[in-house]
């Protein structure tokens, strides 16, 4: 069985993710699918819009398939993991500038490569059971996949919050931190389709959509933001001076990740918000450290101790932020010369 289902349908384009049986985890091979689908419908008449969403009910995609670039980069072949994310970073930057409106129906966990196929569309629907994150720190990775563009347009200081805890976001955080546009009940979901696939028209969708309160997140916004501001040591140090709940359970969360990748995607965020926010320059930086990632980085470890002996007990380069220097930052972000990512 194909493990997506592409095809026009009366005036949309669809793309079904059918991997529910792994969350709809992206392979290599879906990423450059999806993105020459998307390039052959860009000048087709019959295609008004592009409706991308998954079977099953946990996730639309909990990330991208991991554990091949994990077997490779054990044997030292370090180009296999390259090639993947260069080519999943072109497919994220094709649906960020798509001319045509792409829908995304966001259910369960949209996370890590989930997020770079759902979140950089032009109109994202969750619901009820939806849970948006970027956990890559958790595995030794910065945000990547257009993560750090989305996290730096996100209010105040939310980004760097969500990349170093790896946070989950529900509907209403996620709308509000600009993961998402619209919530809309699942029991619902069906009536868009059908709207969009008779009408082409993507305007139902906020037709549709209903208000929701503000997510528990959202209320923490300004205690975030406190937090946050200042470099890795600061967080650490504003997060040892506060003993509320919601501080003591931040700063386990980040404790517990990837010390040098938390550093150097909080150096990635707060560049690509110093330049307005542009996906292009933040997929460049975030693919010189994955590119990186798997030789000199924390993520053959990190998906060790996740992934495959599943004992949930990393043991990083580094033992805390406050030990990761500028140097080794500097070291996973510098620019690759002619290796750099090109869309």
């Amino acid at each position: 069985m194909s493990d997506l289902f592409i095809r026009k349908s009366g005036r949309a384009g669809r793309i079904t993710l059918t991997r529910p049986q792994v969350l709809n985890a992206l392979s290599w091979q879906m990423c450059r699918d999806i993105h020459a689908a998307l390039e052959s419908w860009r000048a087709d008449d019959e295609v008004a819009l592009v409706l991308i969403d998954a079977e099953g009910e946990r996730a639309f995609s909990a990330g991208g398939d991991i554990q091949e670039i994990y077997a490779t980069g054990m044997r030292g072949d370090f180009e296999y993991g390259q090639n993947f994310w260069a080519d999943e970073y072109r497919m994220n930057a094709a649906i960020n500038a798509y001319p045509k409106p792409v829908v995304t129906l966001l259910q369960g966990f949209t996370m890590g490569g989930g997020v770079g196929l759902g979140c950089h569309a032009s109109h994202r629907v969750v619901c009820e059971t939806s849970q948006i994150a970027m956990p890559e720190a958790a595995i030794g990775l910065v945000p990547d996949v257009g993560g750090t563009y989305l996290l730096a347009n996100a209010p105040g200081h939310l980004g760097e919050y969500l990349a170093a805890s790896v946070a989950r976001m529900g509907p209403a955080d996620a709308i509000h931190a600009g993961f998402a546009d619209h919530y809309i009940p699942r029991e619902f979901w069906l009536d868009l389709v059908e709207g969009l696939l008779e009408t082409g028209n993507a305007a139902l969708v906020a037709e549709l959509a209903e208000p929701l309160p503000p997510g528990p997140i959202t209320m923490l916004q300004s205690q975030i933001d406190q937090l946050f501001a200042g470099d890795a040591a600061g967080i650490i140090a504003a997060l040892e001076a506060d003993g509320s709940d919601f501080v003591r359970a931040t700063r386990q969360a980040v404790t517990a990740n990837s010390p040098l990748a938390i550093a150097a995607g909080i150096v990635n965020i707060r560049a690509t918000r110093a330049e307005g926010g542009d996906i292009i320059s933040a997929l460049k930086r975030e693919y010189r450290f994955t590119s990186r990632a798997v030789e000199h980085g924390d993520f053959l470890e990190g998906i060790r101790a996740a992934v495959i002996d599943k004992d949930k007990s990393p043991h990083w380069q580094h033992a805390s932020l406050s030990q990761v220097s500028a140097d080794d930052v500097a070291a996973m972000l510098a620019p690759l010369g002619a290796e750099d990512w090109q869309a």
